[in-house]
């Protein structure tokens, strides 16, 4: 059986250079997650990408099915982008962990467009408490596994405050980020405000 967690790990540090540091979460009745910790530093300053690595082990199934597919299922882990020295960010592996973890725990498929919420701020003071899963492809390609597996997809989370995450559950996740979007809204500062959205 080919070693899924192994070549994503290659995945990573092809994208996104050697990791700086890790630490891993055991949930009770899963699998271990590791978060990974990447720092880039350019023109504009530092940025710190969170990775996680052990969500795509599984198999994503979804919770309607009467039956959960042992091979072909959706697989991703998770990416969190923000910049550096600006907020105690590290203290987001666990948060991290638990979303990386909620498909084998609760049973649900992460997929573009869905909102994760951690019920509690995603590090010291942050003013969110839940994230948008965006679409892939940007920054890490996704990464195919030999069929029937289906391929590793590298989900980016953009961190929302609460007004942003019910504002939308109304109107929903395109509209919102064509919002940041019109208000050039930086969406790996640390500590935000949350955009306009009269």
């Amino acid at each position: 059986m080919v070693d899924v967690l192994a070549l994503v790990e290659a995945r990573l540090r092809t994208a996104l250079g050697d990791p700086d540091a890790r630490a891993a979460v055991t949930f009770l009745g899963t699998d271990r997650v590791e978060v990974l910790r990447f720092q880039d530093d350019n023109q504009e300053g530092t940025v710190v990408r969170y990775a996680t690595l052990g969500m795509s082990a599984q198999p994503m199934s979804d919770p309607a099915a009467m039956l959960a597919d042992p091979v072909a299922g959706p697989r991703a882990e998770l990416v969190l982008s923000v910049r550096g020295g600006l907020a105690d960010t590290d203290k987001v592996l666990r948060p991290l962990a638990v979303l990386a973890a909620s498909p084998q725990v609760e049973g649900v498929v992460v997929a573009p467009g869905a909102s994760l919420d951690v019920g509690e701020p995603l590090w010291p003071g942050a003013p969110f408490t839940s994230v948008l899963v965006a679409e892939p492809g940007g920054l890490i390609e996704d990464l195919d596994l030999d069929e029937p597996l289906a391929p590793v997809r590298f989900l980016p989370l953009l961190p929302m405050t609460p007004n942003e995450a019910a504002w939308k559950r109304v109107h929903g996740a395109q509209a919102l980020q064509e919002r940041w979007l019109t208000n050039g809204t930086d969406l790996r500062d640390p500590s935000r405000k949350s955009v306009p959205l009269d």
